[in-house]
């Protein structure tokens, strides 16, 4: 039986994690005692000790908690931006590969992709890939959010009964453009470009979607609208992540996944003027389902396994 660490438990995402774990026969997690949590021998001495540890820390503490790693044998699966895009690192996102069974077996570093970043890449990296979309094509996003992707002090924020009126509306941030996901969005995307990025948060608590507004001269030669769809569903056909043409009456929800760790994938729009739609919870396949996928997948065991589908 494998032994399985969460450094970060207390965290929003490893506190779904842990829930989505703590039941399982198959597994042994080593859980600290509330003292021990913060505590470095002790946390490294878990590390060391486990056979998987799946970091749930701010970018300086996973780097921090990789440094303490002397057992040659632990595998680590990082749900944070530190290691996202850095050699030696695969990026956990198995419906982007063909043979992520054979990836497993002969790699133990592990980087789970950003939550809006999760959107993005599966809209965009397929259609790139398969010559669908020019990689030199100029890329505006929209991502709409859940206040729990802003962690436990948004949380509280918007929680709080004596919040600001304007939590009650959606919120643009980001707004100078630079946000953290962006380097990894355009490197594994396969982006000649930076995209512009807008995300927008709202008061909810979980549930995301990305658009992204293509025009169809972005498109390669000869390419249109079924291609796209084409490559969507000879691609996304697992329960996990699935094309899907459903919609709400002409409305697409945040919330239709949210408590989920699944994503649908869409595309709607016109011959000229052409709209691509992730839906998803920014904590389950934008963060802890996804940890959680990549986990099954090392284990051997049917990639489904404990998530909430």
């Amino acid at each position: 039986m494998k032994k399985v660490f969460i450094d970060g438990r207390e965290g929003t995402t490893g506190l779904r994690i842990y829930d989505r774990l703590k039941d399982r026969k198959d597994i042994q997690l080593i859980v600290l005692e509330e003292k021990d949590r913060k505590n470095a021998e002790c946390r490294k001495q878990a590390i060391n000790q486990s056979d998987i540890t799946i970091l749930c820390l701010p970018d300086e503490a996973a780097k921090e908690s990789v440094a303490m790693l002397e057992n040659e044998n632990t595998i680590i699966i990082d749900c944070s931006t530190a290691h996202r895009v850095q050699s030696g690192w695969v990026y956990a996102f198995p419906e982007l590969y063909k043979n992520f069974d054979e990836i497993v077996k002969n790699n133990k570093r592990f980087a789970v992709p950003g939550c809006h970043a999760s959107g993005v890449i599966a809209l965009i990296k397929p259609l790139i890939q398969k010559g669908v979309l020019k990689n030199d094509a100029p890329i505006s996003c929209t991502s709409v959010t859940g206040y729990s992707g802003g962690g436990k002090k948004m949380i509280a924020d918007y929680q709080n009964e004596d919040k600001s009126v304007l939590l009650d509306f959606p919120r643009q941030y980001a707004i100078s453009l630079k946000h953290k996901h962006l380097r990894e969005i355009k490197e594994i995307a396969g982006l000649a470009q930076t995209p512009l990025f807008m995300p927008i948060v709202g008061n909810f608590y979980s549930g995301m979607q990305v658009c992204i507004a293509i025009y169809k001269n972005f498109l390669a030669d000869g390419k249109n609208i079924e291609d796209i769809k084409n490559v969507y569903k000879n691609m996304y056909t697992s329960e996990i992540v699935f094309y899907t043409e459903d919609n709400e009456n002409g409305f697409i929800s945040s919330g239709v996944l949210a408590g989920k760790d699944s994503m649908s994938i869409s595309v709607f729009g016109e011959e000229d003027r052409i709209l691509l739609v992730a839906r998803y919870d920014n904590l389950g396949k934008g963060a802890s389902g996804a940890a959680v996928e990549c986990l099954n997948y090392i284990l051997g065991e049917n990639k489904a396994t404990g998530l909430e589908l």
